[in-house]
């Protein structure tokens, strides 16, 4: 009997240590799932990204806003609020100052529900061009496998990256075969938010 109960006790133990290893190995198990929010307060924000931002224990200000393409939305009581180019971290301060003359110290938090501003771009002669989420740093080398690669009539050491940054225009060359052959590494760069890959 006594055998019994301890044979029991173990594999309640079993259960009780193996279970969180099986939430953590399926993300989908908990509602919770990490990746599904962006609370990280350096992000900054961008066109398109929905926010959500909460006023706790008060509904009328608890809401989900997209970013418009001016990069401003529209909050309760405050109006239109410029987000775009700011972190979370100093859009949650800002929230906060305009709110409190309504809300005396109002407990706000401000989380991005989608990425959607996280984007380049792969143009010209690839098997599958189009936009990409860049939600982990990418270079060029990745994002045209990500594209499915040159097609046999790319230019493959002509190809160009666009960048705009505030206002000013960037153009870095890429030499597909040097960087295969592992020369000219420095041409592969890390890809920003926005970058335009061109493969003529």
């Amino acid at each position: 009997m006594k055998r019994k109960s301890l044979t029991v006790t173990l594999l309640i133990c079993v259960l009780i240590v193996a279970l969180p290893l099986c939430a953590a190995d399926n993300p989908s198990a908990s509602k919770s799932n990490w990746s599904e929010w962006v609370t990280i307060s350096d992000y900054t924000i961008g066109a398109g990204d929905v926010l959500d931002i909460s006023v706790w224990n008060n509904e009328a200000l608890t809401k989900q806003v997209t970013v418009m393409p001016d990069g401003k939305i529209h909050f309760p009581l405050i109006g239109e609020v410029v987000v775009g180019g700011k972190t979370i971290s100093v859009l949650k301060k800002e929230l906060e100052d305009r709110i409190s003359p309504f809300v005396p110290s109002p407990n706000l938090s401000v989380m991005v529900q989608e990425l959607n501003s996280m984007l380049i771009y792969v143009i010209g002669k690839v098997n599958n061009p189009g936009r990409f989420v860049l939600n982990t740093n990418v270079n060029v080398l990745q994002a045209l496998a990500m594209a499915g690669g040159l097609n046999p009539f790319a230019k493959r050491n002509n190809i160009k990256i666009f960048r705009k940054t505030n206002d000013k225009n960037m153009i870095f060359e890429f030499e597909y075969d040097e960087v295969t052959e592992g020369k000219g590494l420095k041409q592969n760069i890390r890809l920003e938010r926005g970058d335009v890959v061109v493969v003529p």
